[in-house]
């Protein structure tokens, strides 16, 4: 995979989607910022096959909607299945190239990121001038969501790829993947946190049961490791606790209901896991630094 080969049939070639519309920008200086609109659809097939080639460059999805699939080892081995919902994101770092066993339909958003551009991102911005970023399996992200939906209008413009807000999205990702999954750790490092997978079935768990009631023990299980590890390695990857992590993802989720302004503070409280409404104030103006109730009221000014 190169960049000549994107400007001429976009990374859609490589899902077996060669029509799939995508856009070309040049950010900052030299590097190109690649998107390619990904709709594949199985039809009949039971499955797909997709090979990335190496490059020196870093491959990013975001998913529109759920999806399947599994990793596929040099070897041929297949990891398990797994489902990746709507809004999270895989960062694939492409040295020695990836591949996959697509078992659903793929609707999603493909970025293809040369490590050049990140270099010109960092000296172009205050992002940190990192050479590595750290992989990613079906990671939440709330800020590649809201900049992927703002890309999409673009696929329907001639042109887009001119666009000097298309150019500003694509620096603000950029950033935000150095901010946020910058790999500082010394090459050959011992690693104390998770593994990408016991990572992802953690949080995976979490936000299957946010809504509920659950000792953190029943995490700690999904990610195999005893609670005392667990969370010391949950912190040592995240920087949060595995209680602080679940509380912000349940904010999260109550800020959509807040938005919403159909429900009462008592029913959003118990719909996100939380014992009852003075918990859910008192734990939503430690994160937020207001209440739900002022919270909701600025959003509707």
């Amino acid at each position: 995979m190169n960049f000549r080969t994107i400007a001429e049939e976009g990374v859609g070639v490589f899902f077996g989607a060669p029509q799939s519309p995508w856009l070309l920008a040049r950010p900052v200086r030299d590097a190109r910022f690649s998107v390619t609109r990904l709709e594949c659809r199985l039809n009949r097939s039971a499955n797909r096959s997709v090979c990335l080639p190496p490059d020196d460059a870093y491959f990013l999805m975001l998913y529109l909607s759920d999806a399947l699939h599994c990793d596929v080892a040099v070897d041929d081995t297949e990891s398990e299945v797994r489902r990746y919902r709507q809004g999270s994101i895989c960062l694939v770092d492409l040295t020695h190239g990836a591949r996959i066993r697509l078992l659903s339909d793929l609707d999603s958003l493909a970025f293809y990121l040369p490590r050049k551009l990140f270099r010109e991102v960092s000296e172009f911005s205050h992002a940190p001038r990192a050479t590595r970023l750290r992989c990613r399996r079906g990671e939440d992200d709330d800020v590649i969501r809201n900049l992927g939906t703002a890309l999409l209008p673009f696929f329907e413009q001639r042109g887009g790829g001119q666009s000097p807000v298309l150019q500003h999205i694509a620096i603000a990702i950029c950033a935000h993947l150095l901010h946020s999954y910058a790999d500082l750790s010394e090459p050959g490092a011992t690693m104390t946190g998770l593994s990408v997978w016991q990572e992802k079935a953690a949080k995976d768990f979490m936000i299957d049961h946010y809504g509920e009631y659950f000792p953190m023990a029943a995490a700690a299980s999904a990610a195999g490791l005893s609670v005392r590890d667990f969370v010391k390695r949950f912190k040592a990857i995240t920087g949060l606790s595995p209680s602080q992590w679940l509380s912000r993802y349940r904010i999260g989720q109550a800020k959509q209901y807040l938005a919403a302004r159909a429900l009462p503070l008592g029913e959003i409280a118990r719909r996100c896991g939380f014992i009852d409404e003075d918990r859910f104030r008192r734990g939503f103006r430690r994160v937020t630094g207001v209440t739900p109730s002022e919270w909701r009221a600025r959003w509707l000014q």
